[in-house]
């Protein structure tokens, strides 16, 4: 049996107070294993973004347990869930959120920077993962020197640079057109079998079924779980 990375167990998200709350989640029990690869799919509203920033630590739920590697979350601090994001997650969102004036290098290694990691070895995994989204030959180059899908890389490229336990997508390829869609899902593809854990948010049907497994969200609930 693989290794549960996640687990929502009765879950809720409500924003507001009084007669003007509302409630983003709703009760939801959801497990992820170790190699899964997920897709969270709903309309706007439906709660798969709350979802999403809970499995990342992003946000705390009103009720439920959440773990993370059994790791129950809700009474930790600020400064340990910071510490569990840097360490055990990693971000892709469609914006990439890169530094301007930084290399795709410096971009990439900046997470192990605040992990700790000494100079050369960053420089050493830095190099490698840039190689394993395909951009060896683009390592000096600033963002503004680089196409759509090739700063999504560096993106995820930084993503994986600390051997994450779980890989965390929110709408990866919404800024991008359908071809550099494609290499994107291929690199995910390629990804998930080298044995990376990735959860994918989004509301595309061509990128939903891509992955392994499918959580449908409605009106903060997961209406459909199915394998792909």
């Amino acid at each position: 049996m693989p290794k549960k990375v996640a687990s929502l167990e009765k879950i809720s998200k409500t924003y507001g107070r009084g007669n003007l709350t509302v409630k983003a989640l709703d009760n939801i029990n959801l497990e992820i294993y170790k190699g899964d690869y997920l897709a969270v799919m709903g309309a706007s509203g439906s709660g798969k973004s709350t979802a999403m920033n809970i499995i990342g630590c992003l946000d705390r739920p009103s009720g439920g347990i959440y773990k993370l590697n059994d790791i129950p979350i809700e009474n930790l601090s600020d400064d340990e869930l910071a510490e569990i994001r840097s360490q055990q997650l990693g971000f892709v969102f469609q914006q990439f959120h890169l530094l301007s004036d930084a290399t795709a290098l410096e971009n990439v290694i900046l997470p192990m920077i605040y992990a700790g990691v000494n100079a050369e070895q960053r420089e050493e995994r830095g190099k490698k993962a840039l190689e394993k989204v395909g951009l060896s030959e683009r390592m000096n180059n600033r963002p503004n020197q680089l196409s759509g899908g090739q700063q999504q890389r560096v993106a995820i490229a930084r993503a994986i640079i600390n051997n994450p336990a779980l890989l965390l997508a929110d709408e990866p390829t919404g800024a991008l057109d359908s071809k550099t869609t494609e290499d994107v899902l291929d690199l995910f593809d390629k990804l998930h079998k080298s044995g990376i854990t990735i959860v994918l948010v989004t509301h595309e049907d061509e990128v939903a079924n891509r992955a392994k497994k499918i959580a449908k969200f409605k009106d903060g609930r997961i209406v459909a779980l199915k394998d792909n």
